[in-house]
C-alpha cells in the first residue's frame, strides 16, 4: 500500500491559495513540476498566458481553458491562418474568459484575423495592437467587431486614419482608455468624432499627434475624462490648454512636456480648473518657473507626482512647492539649474534629478536625513555625488532602484556603504563609473542578495574576479557590460553558471572573451532572451552554438564580429530563424547572405535592422 503524503491534508482551495502566492515566473514553473496535483492546480488557476512560440500555442490553450491575459506580443510569426486554425478546434472555453489581448508588434496578423478573434471572444475588453506596422483601418474596423472594448493600444500604428479610429468609436462606445500615440494620420477630425462617441473615456494618450488646439475643445467635453497625455503636440499651444479650465471636471493626471508652445500661461488654465490633480508633468515647457504659476501651484493640496524637467528651479521655489503641496511622492528634475537639495518633502518616494550638478554630498545628506522612504533615485551625470554623498544617501534604506551612471567621483567604498544598507536594492546603474571595481562588486553581491538589474558598461576596472562575484547574484536578469575589456572567458563562465536567470546580456566591446566564453553562455543561459555581442571575438562555431542553444532567443546584434564569416552568419541564422524576432547586423552582409535565409526570417515574422 501506498504511503500517505503529507500533501494529501491540502485541499485543493489551499492548494490554489498556496499557487496566487507565487508570483515569480522560474518559481511557477518549478511549483507546478512538483506532482501531478500541483500541475493540474496551476492549469485551472492560471490567469495569464505568455506564448514564446506559435506551434505550442494550440496545445497551451488547451491546458490552461481559464487565462484572461494571452500575450502573443513575442510570438511573431502568429498570422490569419494561425488564428483560423486555431478558432476550428473543438475546445473554445479559453475564448470565453479571455479578456486582455496583447498582439503589439505582431507583423503577421491582418484584418481576417482580427475579425474572427474579436468576433469570438465576447467578454474582451482590452487590446494592445501597439508597434504592429502593418495594422491599419481595415484592421481597425476588424478590431471595432469586439464592441465591449474598454482599453485599445494603437502606439505608432501609422497606417490608421480617422476612418480606423471612427469604426473603433462608433462601434465600441463604453471605450475607456485609448493611446494613439504617433498615430500620425489622426487629425481633429477623428478626435472630434471620438469625443462625440466614447463619452465613457477616463484615459487618453495623444502624444506626438499634429492635433491643433481645436482638438482640444473636443477633449474638454469628456466628462469622465481622468488622464490626458499630450507629450510633445507640435500644434498647441496655450489656446488649446484654456478649453481643458473648464473641461474635464474629473481631470487628475496631465502631461504636456516636449509641447513647444505651451507656456505656464496655459498651465495656470489647467491648474485654475483642476484643483485636484494627483499627477503633472510639464517638462521642458519654459524655461523657469514663474511667480505667477508657482502661486497657483499652491492650490494643487492632493499633487503626487510632478516633473518640471529643464526649467530653472531654486531652492526657494521648490520649498514653496513642498509646502503646499504635502502629498508628493514622486519629483522629477532632470536637468533643472539651480536645484541643490530636495530635504523639504519629507514623504518622497521616488526622486529624478539627472544632471543637477549642483547636487553635493550636502544635499544627499538632507536627504539621508529626512526622506527615509525613498525607493528610487536617479542621480545620473550628478558629478557632485561622492563617496561620502553615498555614505548620507546609504541612510536610505528603502531603496529599490539607484541610477548613478556618469558619477565620476564615486568609489568601491561609496558602492559599499550602498551595498551595506540597501539591501533591498533591485535595479543598479553604474554606467561608466570608473572608480568602481572588483571590491565594489564583491561588496555588492554580499549585501544586494535581490538584485535584478546592474548596468556596468565601461567600468573599465571590472575583472574577472568581479564577474566571480556577480555569479551569485542568483536573481539577476538584466546585465549590461558593454566594454569591459578586463573581463574573459574564465569571467563570463563564472558569470553564466551563477546566474540562471539572466534574461537580457551586453557584451559589446568585450574583445578579450573567446570561444569557450561563449561556449559556456551557450550552455548555461537557456533563459537569455536578448543578447549583444557586437564587436565580439566569437568565431563562425561560437556563434552557431549561442544562435542555436538559447531557445527562448528572441533579440540579437551581431554587428561587427570580425571573426565570422558569411557561411558563419547564414547557420547561426538558419538555427533560429523559426523562434528570433529581432536582429541587428551589419549592413554589407545584406548582399552576402542568401536570399532563401532572409526570406525565411521575413516570413517568419522576424525584423532585421541593417546598421
Amino acid at each position: 500500500m501506498r504511503g500517505s503524503s503529507a500533501l494529501d491534508v491540502l485541499t485543493e482551495d489551499l492548494l490554489v491559495r498556496v499557487r496566487e502566492k507565487i508570483g515569480d515566473e522560474l518559481d511557477s514553473k518549478t511549483w507546478r513540476l512538483v506532482c501531478k496535483e500541483f500541475s493540474r492546480v496551476d492549469s485551472v488557476t492560471r490567469t495569464t498566458l505568455r506564448v514564446l512560440r506559435v506551434e505550442f500555442l494550440f496545445r497551451l490553450l488547451d491546458k490552461y481553458p481559464n487565462i484572461k491575459t494571452l500575450d502573443l506580443s513575442v510570438c511573431p510569426r502568429v498570422n490569419d491562418g494561425t488564428v483560423s486554425f486555431l478558432l476550428s478546434q473543438h475546445s473554445l472555453s479559453w475564448t470565453r474568459s479571455l479578456k486582455s489581448l496583447i498582439l503589439s508588434r505582431s507583423t503577421g496578423l491582418r484584418y481576417r484575423g482580427l475579425e474572427m478573434l474579436a468576433r469570438a471572444c465576447p467578454f474582451l475588453e482590452s487590446v494592445d495592437v501597439s508597434y504592429c506596422c502593418g495594422f491599419g483601418d481595415r484592421e481597425a474596423a476588424a478590431l471595432s467587431f469586439a464592441s465591449g472594448l474598454k482599453e485599445v493600444k494603437l502606439d505608432k500604428c501609422l497606417n490608421v486614419t480617422d476612418v480606423g479610429l471612427a469604426k473603433i468609436a462608433v462601434r465600441c462606445v463604453n471605450l475607456e482608455r485609448l493611446s494613439l500615440k504617433w498615430c500620425m494620420e489622426i487629425s481633429d477630425l477623428g478626435i472630434d468624432l471620438l469625443c462625440k462617441k466614447c463619452l465613457d473615456l477616463k484615459s487618453l494618450d495623444v502624444s506626438y499627434l499634429k492635433l491643433t488646439n481645436d482638438s482640444f475643445c473636443s477633449i474638454a467635453t469628456l466628462a469622465k475624462l481622468e488622464s490626458l497625455v499630450m507629450v510633445g503636440c507640435p500644434c498647441v499651444d496655450d489656446t488649446g490648454l484654456r478649453f481643458l479650465e473648464s473641461g474635464c471636471p474629473l481631470l487628475k493626471t496631465i502631461f504636456v512636456s516636449r509641447c513647444k508652445f505651451v507656456s505656464s500661461t496655459g498651465l495656470i488654465s489647467v491648474i485654475r480648473g483642476h484643483s485636484g490633480l494627483l499627477q503633472l508633468d510639464a517638462g521642458h515647457c519654459f524655461p523657469e518657473l514663474s511667480t505667477t504659476l508657482l502661486h497657483h501651484m499652491r492650490d494643487l493640496k492632493n499633487l503626487e507626482a510632478i516633473t518640471m524637467d529643464g526649467a530653472q528651479i531654486s531652492d526657494s521655489c521648490f520649498q514653496t512647492i513642498s509646502f503646499n503641496c504635502k502629498s508628493l511622492v514622486e519629483i522629477g528634475l532632470s536637468k533643472c539649474l539651480g536645484v541643490t537639495n530636495t530635504d523639504s518633502c519629507r514623504g518622497l518616494v521616488c526622486l529624478k534629478i539627472e544632471s543637477c550638478n549642483m547636487i553635493t554630498e550636502k544635499g544627499l545628506y538632507q536627504l539621508g536625513s529626512f526622506c527615509l522612504r525613498l525607493e528610487e533615485i536617479d542621480l545620473t551625470d550628478c558629478n557632485g555625488v561622492n563617496d561620502k554623498g553615498l555614505e548620507y544617501l546609504s541612510r536610505c534604506s528603502e531603496l529599490l532602484f539607484l541610477k548613478l551612471g556618469l558619477c565620476e567621483n564615486i568609489s568601491d567604498k561609496g558602492l559599499f556603504y550602498i551595498a551595506s544598507n540597501c539591501l533591498r536594492i533591485q535595479g543598479l546603474d553604474l554606467y561608466k563609473c570608473s572608480g568602481i571595481g572588483d571590491d565594489g562588486l564583491a561588496a555588492l553581491s554580499n549585501g544586494c542578495k535581490k538584485l535584478k538589474k546592474l548596468n556596468l558598461s565601461y567600468c573599465v576596472n571590472v575583472t574577472d574576479r568581479g564577474m566571480e562575484h556577480i555569479g551569485s547574484m542568483k536573481d539577476l536578469s538584466d546585465l549590461e557590460l558593454r566594454g569591459l575589456t578586463k573581463i574573459t572567458s574564465a569571467g563570463l563562465t563564472a558569470l553564466a553558471a551563477g546566474c540562471k536567470r539572466l534574461a537580457d546580456l551586453d557584451l559589446k566591446h568585450c574583445a578579450k572573451i573567446d570561444d569557450s566564453g561563449f561556449w559556456a553562455l551557450a550552455y548555461y543561459s537557456q533563459n537569455l532572451r536578448q543578447i549583444n555581442l557586437s564587436y565580439c571575438a566569437l568565431s563562425d562555431m561560437a556563434l552557431c552554438m549561442v544562435m542555436g542553444n538559447m531557445t527562448r532567443l528572441q533579440d540579437a546584434k551581431l554587428v561587427h564580429l570580425t571573426n565570422c564569416t558569411r557561411e558563419g552568419f547564414e547557420l547561426a541564422l538558419r538555427s533560429c530563424c523559426m523562434r528570433i524576432k529581432k536582429v541587428k547586423l551589419l549592413a554589407p552582409i545584406r548582399f552576402l547572405l542568401s536570399s532563401e535565409i532572409l526570406e525565411t526570417l521575413h516570413a517568419a515574422g522576424c525584423k532585421i535592422r541593417w546598421d
